[in-house]
């Protein structure tokens, strides 16, 4: 499903309690990244008897944890932050963090941006040198078989 199919299934309604099925399908992922976010700590659903039941608060989570990772976030860096949303009520260090971080990521997106306009710019630059290498050769070769 795409980003906006995501988006849609935000605006409908949800129970209050789902199952793994229904909150894996929700979130447009498998039940395996719903227990394996659950193996991390970063998500806790309840639990009757081996079923586990998904409130607004893990779906809260899980979103939180698939934008983070859509942005190149670490688990870690997101467990951080869901962490500091647990105990600060008023979310001032969490927003202090989220902004340390997504000031991080954008630097390094950037240095990665110039890496990449680099070696573009230099295959670019061999694509050509080739091209013009082998217009060289076939040029020699025509006109040596013309000579013969």
């Amino acid at each position: 499903m795409s980003e906006s199919g995501a988006s849609e299934k935000a605006d409908v309604q949800l129970p209050d309690m789902l199952g793994i099925h229904e909150a894996a399908e929700h979130l447009d992922v498998t039940m395996r990244t719903l227990r394996f976010y659950e193996d991390k700590g970063l998500i806790a659903p309840q639990r009757v008897g081996t079923t586990r039941i998904y409130g607004k608060r893990e779906i809260g989570r899980m979103q939180l944890i698939l934008r983070g990772k859509r942005l190149g976030f670490s688990i870690r860096e997101i467990k951080e932050f869901l962490d500091l949303y647990d105990v600060d009520p008023k979310h001032v260090e969490q927003v202090r963090n989220l902004l340390g971080k997504v000031s991080d990521r954008i630097a390094e997106l950037r240095r990665q941006k110039r890496a990449i306009e680099q070696t573009l710019t230099e295959l670019r630059l061999i694509e050509q040198q080739s091209k013009d290498w082998l217009e060289g050769a076939s040029a020699q070769h025509k006109q040596k078989g013309t000579n013969d």
